[in-house]
């Protein structure tokens, strides 16, 4: 049992996107919602709760860093445009730890854009991954989609800011492109 008492930051609407659109789905259809597929979500909050305490997961998990570094969220917390460039650059990328053992195993950490969007929803303690996802796709329409409720630039996925480099490599991660297989 981990005995570190880290808060790790985590969205109650978590997991819940995907549920309530199924949920509406089958009541405009006049259906009742199928219970076992309803519970595949409530398995997700579990398996996640369950994780946040577990030192395996804990372990060179770049997501556990980021969820339980309180100046990291705070900067998530302060900007959207911050959060977007982070939830950027989870995606189509990879991390080393830095650290001998994970530099030597060529051991990587990465994750799906929506679990990204997820990553970024936790840290805020709202929201679900819907609310990122996709966020740095552009469109003619809205001058690529590129800017942020800030005013200031929003990112496309797998572009790494140069601040979220370096704030990155103080939480002891580095960005690397993916090998080819």
């Amino acid at each position: 049992m981990n005995t570190d008492s880290k808060k790790v930051a985590s969205s109650p609407e978590r997991h819940t996107f995907q549920k309530e659109g199924y949920i509406k789905r089958c009541k405009e259809k006049g259906e009742q919602p199928n219970p076992d597929y309803v519970n595949l979500y409530k398995t997700w909050r579990e398996q996640d709760e369950e994780n946040l305490v577990d030192p395996a997961w804990q372990k060179d998990n770049m997501e556990y860093d980021l969820r339980s570094t309180k100046w990291i969220c705070d900067k998530v917390k302060v900007s959207d445009n911050y959060a977007q460039n982070l939830y950027a650059a989870m995606c189509n990328m990879e991390f080393i730890k830095l650290d001998v053992m994970p530099i030597l195993k060529n051991q990587r950490w990465s994750c799906s854009w929506r679990h990204s969007g997820g990553i970024i929803a936790d840290m805020l303690e709202k929201g679900d991954y819907i609310d990122w996802y996709c966020s740095g796709i552009g469109n003619e329409e809205l001058g690529h989609g590129l800017t942020g409720a800030d005013g200031t630039g929003y990112v496309p996925e797998g572009y790494v800011t140069d601040e979220i480099k370096v704030d990155l490599q103080q939480l002891g991660w580095v960005p690397v492109e993916y090998e080819d297989e």
